[in-house]
């Protein structure tokens, strides 16, 4: 992703062992307060668990920790929506989830939040529904077992108004969607946690003069006098935080990239010439990025330009999010520019195939991304477009951005009331800066071999920080225990292998002005050599209907 502000906390003194395959991704169900031995007993003779109780849970995500639930894994979401072409109402939703069970139920919990529920069932049969918190409690009128399919169906509204602190994005003409870290329950109830991926298909129905987008690709549609209907697909799983949908006066533009690969750009019609040199690079970019790390993962990819201001760029999966000013700038090079499309573009193989376990991974995400950024912008940029000095700059500013907001692996929770104050520097810069130097450690080889296995091995899935650490040993056959501890867990930062004369410098400048690599940022000031491009700029709010940003 690219937010101006992303940081963590310290999360523990060494990497976490990453759990059993094959375990369930959900929480432990607590037992239920129905209580009396006899009953108990009962319970446990006929082999069925405790009922659970009917509040807000969590899968113990330690920076989000009632996010996600437990008890199922979700295979499938079919979201319908019906758009009326006014931004600043609620809208009809249907939500239908395919989960399997992991456990017995006699309830399960939904996140969900800025909607009300009409009506629920589960198996076709009507199913009770409670509001607890961000939660959605549902009790089935049927015993659930371990193993059991479950299809969910949800009826609800999605209300786009409100604080914006994620989920829908108003824009001058319509909808786009930003999710992350924790703001897709914001639009549909879903189990919110990047640990459980799932397939996706939309049903998004709009007044026929405006567009509707979504992840994946089209696969069917229909129409009426005055509305239209579009139908999208994901063919491969994706993370609720990485959906999709725009609905606008917008142009979809399609060419080819690498083998044929669908091309898909969304931008404002009336921007459309404007913007065609920029979207023009596309394919060349997933090129570069294949000849590093291997084919691309997805079935399509293509930039979504929003008329909103947001202060982010947000790599939601086969559809990258940007705002138009990002393009509409004229005081960034173009470099600069590509490099962060290449940022958002990287995303797609790590953090979007590759999803983080739990939050605290964040930093394999935003590291990756920021590592490609940088390299790209190194050989299409000039003097002030140098990795080296770019790596410099950060580690002299890398003591002060542990401090502020902890290791790159154990980030520091975020600020109260500010849920996406965990993407802070030390999750960009700071944690490429732990990339380059493993490659100084292990060399230029075995780190471009370890970057493809990874992409590799765990596509379409998740893994975690343990998951790299082992990774990185056996790709280079060095014991890295000690190296991956301090850089990653480390309240100071190491000596970089290679440049013994690189000094932390705490004072010098002032931690908290992030490089925001990947986001959508104007230079206040030149761009100087070896110094990354920095504004301190904060997420803008919504743009109004009818006042184009």
């Amino acid at each position: 992703m690219s937010l101006p502000s992303r940081r963590p906390s310290p999360e523990a003194d060494r990497p976490v062992p990453a759990p059993p395959r094959g375990a369930p991704s959900g929480r432990r169900r607590r037992p239920g307060r129905r209580a009396a031995a006899l009953g108990l007993a009962a319970v446990a003779t006929l082999g069925v668990a405790a009922p659970q109780p009917l509040d807000a849970q969590g899968l113990g995500d330690r920076l989000f920790p009632t996010l996600g639930n437990t008890g199922y894994d979700v295979t499938s979401y079919d979201v319908t929506l019906d758009y009326s072409g006014h931004n600043d109402r609620p809208m009809n939703v249907t939500t239908v989830i395919t989960a399997r069970a992991t456990t017995e139920l006699d309830h399960l919990n939904l996140d969900f939040a800025r909607g009300s529920v009409r009506s629920a069932t589960i198996g076709g049969l009507p199913a009770k529904y409670e509001q607890h918190g961000e939660d959605l409690v549902l009790t089935p009128s049927f015993h659930v077992s371990r193993g059991q399919e479950l299809k969910i169906s949800v009826q609800h509204t999605s209300d786009p108004r409100g604080a914006s602190d994620g989920g829908w994005i108003r824009t001058a003409d319509g909808l786009a969607m930003a999710n992350q870290a924790d703001a897709a329950h914001r639009v549909f109830p879903c189990n919110d946690h990047p640990s459980d991926k799932a397939f996706f298909t939309f049903h998004l129905t709009a007044p026929q003069q405006l567009t509707a987008v979504a992840n994946g690709l089209p696969v069917g549609g229909a129409q009426r006098a005055a509305t239209r209907t579009w139908t999208y697909r994901t063919a491969h799983p994706m993370a609720t935080e990485l959906a999709q949908i725009s609905i606008g006066k917008s142009s979809v533009l399609f060419r080819h990239g690498p083998h044929g690969l669908p091309v898909r750009d969304v931008v404002p019609s009336a921007d459309r010439r404007a913007l065609a040199k920029w979207l023009a690079k596309t394919p060349e970019q997933i090129a570069w990025m294949e000849r590093k790390v291997g084919p691309y993962p997805f079935e399509a990819y293509g930039v979504l330009i929003a008329n909103a201001r947001t202060g982010f760029e947000l790599e939601t999966q086969t559809l990258s999010l940007f705002e138009k000013a990002m393009f509409t700038s004229e005081n960034l090079p173009d470099w600069y520019v590509e490099s962060v499309m290449v940022h958002e573009l990287s995303h797609q193989w790590f953090g979007n195939s590759v999803s983080p376990r739990r939050w605290s991974d964040v930093w394999l995400n935003e590291a990756h991304a920021t590592w490609y950024e940088a390299l790209y912008a190194q050989e299409k940029g000039d003097s002030r477009a140098s990795l080296d000095a770019r790596m410099r700059h950060a580690y002299e500013q890398s003591d002060g951005w542990r401090a502020e907001g902890g290791p790159p692996a154990a980030p520091k929770a975020p600020s109260p009331g500010q849920k996406i104050s965990i993407f802070r520097p030390v999750v960009y810069d700071g944690s490429a800066l732990v990339l380059y130097a493993l490659r100084q450690k292990i060399g230029p080889a075995a780190f471009d071999r370890l970057e493809r296995e990874w992409v590799t091995h765990h596509r379409d899935g998740v893994a975690d920080t343990a998951d790299f650490v082992a990774l990185a040993a056996k790709s280079s056959g060095q014991d890295l225990t000690g190296f991956f501890q301090a850089w990653l867990f480390g309240e100071r930062t190491p000596p970089m292998p290679g440049h013994p004369e690189w000094q932390p410098k705490v004072a010098a400048d002032k931690p908290g002005s992030p490089p925001q690599p990947g986001g959508a940022v104007r230079p206040a000031k030149p761009l100087q050599p070896g110094k990354p491009v920095q504004t301190g700029r904060q997420p803008a709010k919504p743009v109004q209907p009818g006042k184009p940003a």
